[in-house]
């Protein structure tokens, strides 16, 4: 059974008490650095689960029959639909069971068992990990809730979709990430049947642009990504004829311009965003001319990420904006060179955080030394006014690496 528009809206009336409707904020600052008319932030990452997922997985559950309750669930997921089914199935009293790749972070596997779930971490892959839910579906007679390819999963997410019209009509664009595709499918049968629909642009990561259409003749991405909500290597096979039909397109964006995207989200909006829900900005922020003058939906669709990532994530985008740097200075190995060097930083106005003192580990002659320090300052410009300060002074100075040379 292929979901439709009034699937959608049935699936939206059977959730609206359980789930959260997410706000839409304007985002002037985005229009004003792209060009857009205006820029709209839906903020999926506000659901109590902390993503879209929670909707899908809901209406999934909502249609079981007594005795499918009785006898449990089971899901597979890396993240945002394992803690939709934990959250709800807790909330309902139906046992549920996620398998989880071993490759899941350990803060989402402790909130997915939070939520009540029993955890199974299981294979290598995504893939793997499926293989292993369907074989504990069939040996404990468990229903399976797929986590994009199911008519009623994909229902549930298009009620974002018809939230998003009720609360901001006649936009022109609606960006949203696609992975399997469920949200994406769901939004569409939602957004089209609007009387002036928007175009709809998905976006993927470049190393699984399993949608984007047009001849991926580079070089192969690494088959990883910071976007793993939206890391998937086959669209389902219910979501791919809605995308296929009712998209403009469907574009890929990398990495880098996924981080710079979170950064901007945390820095100028006070936002969490995990990288798939950060892709749409940061697909914005790559193409701005396809949306100038125009007014843009953005779907955040999550807010899961790893605190030790996103801290890394955010010192990268420091050290990018030339507010860290790290300079390398060489100095005589002698009483006082140390402190007249890093007197000369703070002169200038720069805040040091680290110093390493090199003395026997590098290449320098016996009676000199280098420092390695690692400094704070308002821009790029500020950090070459320090380094022409200790150079004028007789310090050979230079800056090191970029935003991979900083410890994580």
């Amino acid at each position: 059974m292929n979901p439709d528009l009034r699937q959608v809206q049935a699936a939206a009336a059977a959730i609206a008490d359980h789930v959260a409707v997410t706000p839409v904020i304007q985002s002037p600052q985005l229009a004003l650095r792209t060009g857009a008319a205006q820029v709209f932030l839906k903020l999926e990452n506000l659901q109590h689960s902390g993503s879209f997922k929670a909707r899908g997985a809901l209406n999934r559950i909502l249609a079981l029959s007594p005795a499918e309750r009785k006898a449990g669930v089971i899901a597979m997921s890396a993240g945002n639909h394992a803690q939709g089914v934990a959250l709800h199935c807790g909330r309902l009293g139906i046992p549920a069971t996620v398998v989880m790749p071993l490759f899941t972070p350990v803060t989402k596997v402790q909130r997915t068992a939070a939520f009540g779930a029993n955890v199974i971490q299981a294979g290598e892959t995504l893939a793997e990990a499926e293989q292993h839910a369907h074989v504990l579906a069939a040996e404990r007679g468990l229903t399976f809730i797929h986590p994009y390819d199911d008519s009623r999963v994909i229902a549930g997410q298009g009620s974002v979709g018809l939230e998003l019209a009720r609360q901001q009509p006649d936009l022109d664009d609606v960006i949203i990430p696609i992975g399997g595709g469920g949200l994406a499918a769901g939004m569409a049968l939602a957004l089209s049947a609007e009387p002036s629909p928007p175009r709809l642009t998905g976006v993927q990561s470049v190393s699984f642009p399993t949608l984007v259409r047009y001849d991926h003749d580079g070089p192969p991405s690494p088959a990883q990504t910071l976007a793993e909500g939206i890391a998937v290597k086959h669209p389902g096979s219910r979501t791919k004829p809605i995308i296929d039909r009712l998209f403009d397109d469907v574009l890929a964006v990398d990495d880098l311009a996924i981080e710079q995207a979170i950064v901007w989200l945390m820095e100028e909006q006070k936002i969490v965003a995990e990288g798939a829900g950060a892709a749409p900005l940061a697909l914005l922020l790559s193409r701005p001319e396809r949306f100038h003058d125009r007014r843009v939906a953005l779907v955040i669709s999550g807010g899961n990420i790893d605190n030790r990532v996103m801290a890394s994530i955010l010192m990268r985008g420091l050290v990018r904006a030339g507010r860290l740097a790290r300079l390398r200075i060489e100095i005589s190995d002698a009483p006082g060179m140390l402190a007249h060097a890093t007197a000369l930083i703070a002169e200038h106005g720069g805040n040091i955080l680290e110093v390493h003192h090199q003395r026997l580990f590098q290449d320098v002659p016996v009676k000199s030394a280098e420092l390695d320090v690692v400094v704070e300052a308002t821009d790029s410009g500020h950090v070459e006014a320090m380094l022409t300060a200790l150079r004028q002074a007789g310090y050979p100075a230079r800056k090191l690496g970029s935003a991979a040379s900083l410890p994580e």
